[in-house]
């Protein structure tokens, strides 16, 4: 099989740690410190990602804020497509009533995602405000969500795939776009 590559490196780790770095600034600013704020990942990259902005609010504002991580496998709204759709375990292990919790995923694309998180969310209570924080944002919206912090907008077409890899989940901290036909040949069809 051939070895294959992105088409472009759009953040390497040194510009992926700033974007983290900035949005962990505009969450505090925004919310006027850290006092209700929690955060919690979309699992898997979401969850990674969370924990690295609580490290930099931590360094900023001296108070680490709490830190949960979301599934929303049954909530997507393509779970019946799936033949198995892969579990893991939500963990919020905090009151979301009246917090302002931010929502932390890797790419915002068509808003599907984020709608499954926000049904999944409020299983758990109804916190004050919820607020968005992603690295990508890559447009091709389809539903009317957006999000509050963003680390780069990345103009892709659909026929591109934006990878955000974090460690320990990859072996690098990058954000590339791959040609999606390249990728699918890749993986032998299957996505």
């Amino acid at each position: 099989m051939e070895q294959t590559i992105p088409k472009a490196v759009i953040m390497d780790d040194a510009a992926l740690s700033r974007a983290i770095t900035r949005i962990a600034h505009e969450i505090i600013e925004h919310n006027e410190g850290t006092k209700n704020i929690a955060l919690v990942g979309i699992i898997r990259r979401g969850e990674t990602i969370a924990m690295r902005l609580a490290d930099e609010i931590q360094k900023i504002e001296g108070e680490r804020p709490q830190i949960g991580s979301l599934d929303i496998s049954f909530y997507r709204d393509d779970v019946r497509r799936s033949i198995a759709p892969v579990l893991h375990a939500t963990n919020i292990p905090f009151e979301i009533n009246g917090r302002d919790i931010v929502l932390v995923d890797d790419v915002l694309y068509t808003g599907r995602t984020i709608r499954a998180a926000l049904d999944a969310l409020m299983d758990y209570g109804r916190p004050k405000t919820v607020q968005l924080a992603v690295i990508v944002d890559r447009g091709h919206r389809e539903l009317p969500i957006r999000a509050d912090y963003v680390g780069k907008n990345v103009p892709s077409s659909h026929e591109e795939i934006v990878r955000v890899e974090v460690e320990p989940i990859d072996s690098t901290n990058e954000v590339c776009v791959w040609d999606k036909r390249h990728t699918d040949e890749a993986k032998g069809g299957m996505e």
